[in-house]
């Protein structure tokens, strides 16, 4: 929700509902406003909610996930082993050693190309379109009621986002997967694509879409939820200072400390799909109800420990870099949400 109005220097301002600052007003006197995000604020300060703040969300999403996720690809690679091949591949150590001594150096790197390419995809719609769906359904709120629902309103935005996200991620993720796990498999996403395409057509490159959804809506939406819930926390309890007289670095780190929490929790929802679309990308044919009995209950939690310190370093990296690209890009940060003035005094009226 975006409202405008008209302040008394006759200029024109925005403010959000999730960064409302409680006003300190004599009795009978009206509520001030919310914090504002004016394009008045500075001269090249991008405003709240318009197309080119959502624009430079996307961009931040692009290089949030798609580096960290290329720069992990060995550790990926490495648990999609695991998940796959357990026999052979026993551990995060002994998967490491064996992949160096059968393919050297460069083995480590399989799937990079289709990694990157898919990961910022999903970035831009990730956290570009968690952006879009925040602000649309805190419009349809209100804002008492986005303060007082606000963790069902990041789980909302972040698996609409995620919806569409994952859309674009699928065929990249199917020719990652096959790279990484099929004995014999070409390296190249170049060549690996349109042999998917000709040999199993359009379908081949979606059929892991439904699990892939499993794994990435139920992770995206602890990712977000979790986060912004950690960092109000992080602020009210841990952190000896409010927000706002927290230098730029210090509020990276609490970024940084928040994305590491809600990467462990979105590792453990999200890991038996994980496993799944590992599995149902290796073998042909096969659907996810077949894999997931194959497998059974302990072989989808097959991996666990590696994906936990992928997921966890990689949630709290990509919160760093999005939040790092805001600031760098003056894009507006509102802080964590305070609860409205209106909705404070109806809480005073009812308890009196």
């Amino acid at each position: 929700m975006l409202k405008i109005f008209q302040s008394q220097d006759g200029q024109q301002r925005f403010r959000s509902p999730f960064a409302p600052m409680v006003a300190k007003c004599e009795a009978g006197a009206p509520a001030a406003p919310v914090r504002v995000l004016s394009a008045a604020n500075t001269a090249d300060e991008v405003v709240y909610g318009s197309g080119q703040y959502y624009a430079l969300c996307g961009l931040g999403g692009i290089l949030s996930c798609g580096i960290t996720h290329t720069a992990l690809t060995p550790l990926d690679l490495v648990k999609c082993r695991i998940q796959t091949n357990p026999t052979k591949y026993k551990s995060i150590f002994q998967g490491f050693k064996l992949t160096h001594a059968e393919e050297g150096v460069r083995g480590l790197g399989r799937g990079w190309a289709p990694t990157a390419i898919g990961y910022s995809l999903q970035g831009l719609g990730k956290f570009g379109f968690y952006e879009v769906f925040k602000i649309f359904y805190a419009d349809l709120l209100g804002e008492e009621n986005t303060y007082l629902w606000r963790t069902s309103l990041y789980l909302a935005a972040s698996a609409s986002a995620e919806f569409f996200a994952d859309i674009a991620l699928c065929p990249l993720e199917a020719c990652k997967v096959r790279i990484q796990t099929q004995p014999g498999c070409s390296p190249y996403l170049a060549k690996v694509f349109p042999q998917i395409l000709k040999d199993e057509g359009i379908g081949g490159l979606y059929k892991g879409l439904t699990p892939l959804w499993m794994r990435q809506i139920p992770y995206t939406m602890m990712k977000f939820a979790c986060f912004e819930r950690t960092v109000e926390l992080l602020y009210k309890h841990v952190v000896p200072k409010p927000r706002d007289q927290c230098s730029k670095g210090e509020q990276l780190i609490v970024t940084f400390t928040a994305g590491y929490i809600a990467g462990v929790f979105c590792a453990v929802v999200s890991h038996p799909a994980d496993t799944i679309v590992s599995k149902l990308n290796q073998d042909k044919g096969s659907t996810a109800v077949d894999v997931a009995k194959k497998l059974g209950f302990a072989g989808l939690w097959k991996g666990l420990v590696p994906r936990i310190i992928m997921i966890g370093t990689l949630t709290a990296l990509q919160w760093f870099i999005y939040d790092a690209v805001k600031v760098a890009l003056r894009l507006p940060r509102p802080p964590p949400p305070q609860m409205p003035e209106s909705l404070r005094l109806k809480l005073e009226k009812e308890q009196k």
